[in-house]
């Protein structure tokens, strides 16, 4: 014989499925959240910065190049260099200082020389280069070709 469905038993299981469904509104979007999104790597091996007019001598600038910041600074000699623009301590932003021309992570206060080289601070290896070319008054930064 068929149970019965009593009123109770039908508030009973309204309010269980309006727990559940509330539990699930809240657990959903924090584990979407917790998990992150899959998102394709951006593969950039060229990049046109400027033009020779937009960088004075002793001068930087902070470009991107696919997900990798990249410092590109003019030197007082007029030649070019181009830098991975964070710190191979703790990832932070390095930063061009002109009147000494070192580059300087405010982080933790470490130093790099014009060439990338660390010379003081915690930094413990050299930021990664990049290739500069000058092609019809633009300059062209692009990734090192891997051997």
């Amino acid at each position: 014989m068929a149970q019965k469905k009593t009123r109770r038993s039908f508030l009973d299981w309204l309010i269980r499925g309006g727990l559940t469904a509330w539990m699930a509104s809240i657990f959903y979007p924090v584990l979407r959240y917790m998990v992150p999104p899959d998102v394709p790597d951006i593969n950039i091996n060229r990049i046109e910065v400027g033009e020779l007019s937009d960088f004075p001598r002793s001068s930087s600038k902070i470009i991107r190049m696919g997900r990798t910041p990249v410092l590109v600074i003019r030197k007082k000699s007029g030649n070019f260099k181009a830098l991975e623009a964070t710190c191979t301590h703790l990832d932070c932003n390095v930063q061009f200082k002109t009147d000494t021309e070192q580059i300087w992570c405010a982080c933790h206060n470490g130093l790099y020389d014009i060439e990338g080289r660390n010379i003081s601070g915690p930094p413990p290896k050299p930021l990664g280069q990049f290739d500069v070319a000058i092609q019809n008054e633009k300059i062209i930064v692009t990734k090192p070709e891997l051997a």
